[in-house]
């Protein structure tokens, strides 16, 4: 038969047989999940070195699960059988599915599949492992471009259970069906997306780490901060340096160039800082330096080096802090106030009346008894905490505090009045922190006769949960008051990160462009909220999918965070996607009014 003469997409059959092209990390994973599920395996590469590696990597995990309980000792056998190595492209010939997941290089990934097309059969599937270069592109240039798609699998293989399944306009129905129901028997979720830079969650994914590599080349943040603050703060599985470093700072600049010459959005234009590293060869965990230093080539154990920066105001003795006053009455500010009765220290609770200040220390009260039936505190401990709390409806209560904490309304009028009048009643030599998420902190401070004093504090939302704080030092922030707002920090047993006094601080000017940029994929119909929701908590670990965080958050406050981003850094990428305004102009405001990007019920 000619090898020619036979469409591919005529009937694709169950793909039993599989020829991985490509060793390296992330061709290991996928050959390990397919021999785990079954399959036969040809690992193909035309390095020995990579081919031993992969073969002892696949023995070590396959006896990790052993050890574990998870397979049987004749199951790890049998895996181990089914896995076959070659040099050689012609040992693919009989494979049902070809995976090539060699690097991120056009000419070489088009030069793999050209060899391909004259050894496979005609109805084999051809899948690439591209995250960044045109799936439709390398189809064209195939002598069967309707058998090509891509199968875009993430890092570890073997754990992250997504599945990105890639169509060109050339791609047929049957390769693509295939292909997904191989991916939903090796128990991954599998996405199907259309051709473009990125997909769906490396789309979003690397815009927010090349914002996060330009923040650190800025000397916004330090390093160890920037990775904190989105670990502690939004709950990710890895700070955004770490991952880089994980994924490989070449291989993200390569994905940052692909997108950026596809939207020419400045988001997504390499920070210069990711090309210097790749330049010098410190390309992240594979090369045993990137952002961070590694014990070894291939090692995750981080090791100290001259890099580390150390904190402004580094030597200077903190002010002693004894009383600690929080003005305002709604769920922040109890909750702070929690925080420090839980700690040892004397609260005042001020509001604007003394029945608004009760209410406040009664949202306190329930609260610290939902811990004690939980276990995590004692009848003792909650009644201590209770009496440690004075509720006042007058901010003259404050006068003797040696830190008052503001912890009202994010409008700043209403904030500088607040602190014009803490100036005047609070104690010489005492700290005024902001709680503020958007707003300027040096126009609190500018409000009141002792700028010096005033420092940010942006604690995070549920208070006595969330373990961040962002400590933000203004240009006339004193060194006494922000060793004294870190010191703070420690005592109540939160983790601090040192930010400047720029709109969105560390976690918002990191979160809400990827939000944004979010919002921008629905709106270009390229997917629909729940594959990308699904993608970026299985492709990416996130605790929640950007569209259900964006409806807890609330779409009111999301645009108004962005739209503060936007005039901040007037940067065009930043501009608040239009979606967005509409759904705000319809009272479309997530949760909280029964309608978002979802629909619930009982609002």
């Amino acid at each position: 038969m000619d090898r020619q003469s036979t469409p591919p997409s005529a009937s694709t059959g169950p793909l039993s047989t599989v020829a991985v092209v490509g060793l390296g990390t992330m061709g290991t994973g996928i050959a390990e999940v397919l021999v785990r599920a079954g399959r036969e395996v040809t690992g193909i590469d035309v390095s020995q070195a990579a081919i031993r590696r992969a073969t002892g990597a696949l023995a070590s995990a396959t006896a990790r699960r052993a050890a574990r309980g998870r397979i049987t000792e004749d199951e790890r056998r049998a895996a181990l059988a089914r896995f076959r190595t070659s040099t050689d492209l012609a040992d693919a010939a009989g494979a049902d599915l070809v995976i090539e997941v060699v690097p991120e290089d056009y000419a070489l990934k088009q030069q793999v599949l050209t060899a391909l097309d004259a050894v496979v059969r005609p109805d084999t599937v051809l899948a690439t492992g591209t995250n960044a270069l045109s799936v439709t592109r390398l189809a064209a240039d195939s002598a069967h471009p309707e058998r090509v798609l891509g199968l875009h699998f993430f890092n570890p293989a073997p754990a992250m259970k997504l599945v990105e399944v890639v169509s060109s306009v050339l791609t047929a129905p049957a390769a693509v069906a295939a292909v997904t129901e191989l991916a939903l028997e090796l128990g991954k979720e599998p996405v199907a997306v259309g051709d473009r830079p990125g997909f769906v969650a490396d789309g979003l994914l690397f815009g927010y780490l090349n914002q996060a590599a330009a923040m650190y080349e800025s000397r916004y943040a330090s390093r160890e901060d920037i990775d904190a603050a989105m670990k502690l703060g939004c709950g990710l599985p890895m700070g955004p340096l770490a991952l880089l470093d994980l994924i490989g700072v070449d291989t993200a600049r390569t994905v940052l160039e692909a997108m950026y010459a596809a939207s020419h959005d400045r988001l997504h234009a390499p920070a210069p800082i990711l090309g210097q590293l790749a330049a010098a060869g410190l390309t992240g965990r594979k090369a045993g330096r990137g952002f961070y230093t590694y014990e070894a080539p291939d090692s995750a154990t981080v090791v100290p080096d001259a890099e580390t920066p150390g904190t402004a105001s580094a030597g200077t003795a903190p002010l002693p802090v004894r009383s600690v006053g929080v003005a305002g009455s709604g769920t922040m500010a109890s909750g702070i106030a929690e925080v420090f009765a839980k700690a040892g220290f004397s609260v005042v609770l001020a509001a604007r009346s003394p029945e608004k200040a009760e209410a406040a220390k009664a949202r306190v009260a329930a609260s610290l008894t939902r811990s004690v039936a939980k276990g995590r505190l004692t009848d003792a401990e909650r009644d201590e905490a209770l009496a440690a709390i004075t509720p006042s409806g007058t901010l003259d209560a404050l006068a003797d505090v040696d830190l008052a904490v503001e912890a009202i309304a994010e409008d700043l009028d209403a904030k500088r009045d607040l602190f014009a009048a803490l100036d005047k009643i609070c104690k010489p030599g005492a700290v005024l922190a902001t709680t503020t998420s958007s707003l300027p902190v040096i126009a609190c401070a500018r409000a009141t006769a002792r700028p010096r004093d005033v420092v940010g504090l942006h604690f995070f939302n549920p208070a006595p949960a969330m373990k961040l704080v962002e400590v933000v030092r203004t240009v006339l922030t004193s060194d006494a008051a922000h060793a004294t707002a870190r010191s703070v920090c420690a005592a109540i047993r939160k983790h601090p990160v040192d930010c400047g006094d720029r709109a969105g601080f560390i976690v918002n000017a990191l979160l809400f462009p990827y939000l944004n940029n979010a919002v921008k994929m629905v709106q270009e119909h390229y997917a629909t909220p729940d594959d990308i929701d699904a993608a970026m908590k299985l492709g990416g670990g996130y605790p929640m999918g950007p569209f259900e965080l964006l409806d807890v958050v609330g779409l009111d406050v999301s645009l108004a965070i962005e739209r503060v981003l936007h005039q901040e850094f007037r940067d065009p990428g930043l501009a608040p996607a239009p979606l967005l305004e509409h759904l705000v102009a319809a009272g479309c405001l997530g949760r909280k009014t029964g309608r978002g990007f979802r629909e619930y019920a009982g609002s």
